[in-house]
């Protein structure tokens, strides 16, 4: 299969890049920038995409069988100037289906959207916050789009946690150099709260599962381990090796401020996946102490 990995210089994009090409297809990535010449994702063809500056590219678009898209916009991505609710609008809800409508007239067969956990497992916040709304319209806009030749599928992922080798992640590094004590100016606490959290690993076999087996229309919630925030700080820091106690305190943390949380500082958003969606996209649990190691331990 030909596949456009979109947002495939990124964690996410790239982990599911790296295995695509490891299954035997034939994988090119798009994104604005190309991959960092330490990685992998820098030996495969790469093509400039700005899905949300630029007019889709039929012509580029035709030489494809599948679309991961991987580049949706999320709270990292926040304009420092301008409406934010505009700004989620153009990129999410208008943009992201724009390029999907495209790629199907294009003749893609299949189109597998990376969205986001909160229109499922939060829908009280929907209508509150422009960020979810946009993250639904995406959504929903891709799905619209299904029909006998175009299978649309959406993964909705929660908390993403990774790691690939050569791509430097400010925000893991930060992470591991605050449990490996590289950054005392941190105080050393947890929130509280939790929120359920995946690996890229996980999320890339959801993604395989998807275009082998993913139902046409369909959002999957995808998610792995419920996890207080507590355990989840406390997770690096034994990677680190340091098992000392972990304070818990209600204030805004360096490491995850509160514009994160759109749930607000001390909520939980926990779930349990349809045991039979696991099933059918084949995807791995429990992986998450294990991806922390692997973070810290490419920083250590």
């Amino acid at each position: 299969m030909k596949i456009l990995v979109l947002g495939g210089t990124g964690m996410v994009g790239g982990d599911a890049a790296i295995r695509l090409l490891s299954l035997g297809h034939e994988v090119e990535i798009g994104a604005r920038k190309p991959p960092a010449a330490t990685t992998a994702m820098a030996a495969m063809p790469f093509r400039r995409v700005d899905y949300v500056n630029d007019a889709p590219d039929m012509d580029m678009l035709m030489r494809f069988d599948a679309v991961v898209f991987a580049a949706g916009n999320d709270v990292r991505h926040i304009p420092r100037d301008g409406d934010p609710d505009a700004h989620w609008a153009r990129v999410n809800a208008q943009a992201v289906p724009a390029f999907a409508a495209v790629a199907k007239r294009a003749g893609v067969k299949t189109f597998i959207l990376i969205g986001s956990f909160y229109p499922q497992a939060a829908p009280q916040l929907l209508g509150k916050n422009a960020y979810i709304d946009s993250r639904l319209a995406a959504d929903e806009g891709v799905r619209a789009l299904a029909s006998d030749d175009f299978r649309a599928v959406v993964l909705n992922a929660p908390f993403i946690i990774g790691h690939v080798d050569g791509l430097d992640q400010p925000g893991a590094r930060a992470y591991a150099n605050w449990a490996l004590g590289r950054l005392p100016q941190i105080p050393r606490f947890a929130i509280p709260g939790g929120v359920n959290v995946i690996s890229t690993t996980t999320l890339t076999d959801a993604i395989v599962g998807a275009l082998e087996r993913g139902k046409n229309g369909k959002a999957y919630l995808i998610g792995d381990q419920n996890m207080p925030f507590h355990d989840y700080f406390a997770s690096y820091l034994r990677a680190a090796r340091d098992t000392a106690p972990l304070d818990v305190r209600d204030e805004p943390h360096p490491l995850l401020g509160d514009a994160a949380l759109l749930a607000g500082r001390g909520a939980t958003i926990y779930y349990e996946p349809d045991p039979s969606e696991v099933a059918e996209l084949g995807y791995r649990r429990n992986d998450v102490d294990r991806t922390i190691d692997e973070i810290v331990a490419a920083y250590r």
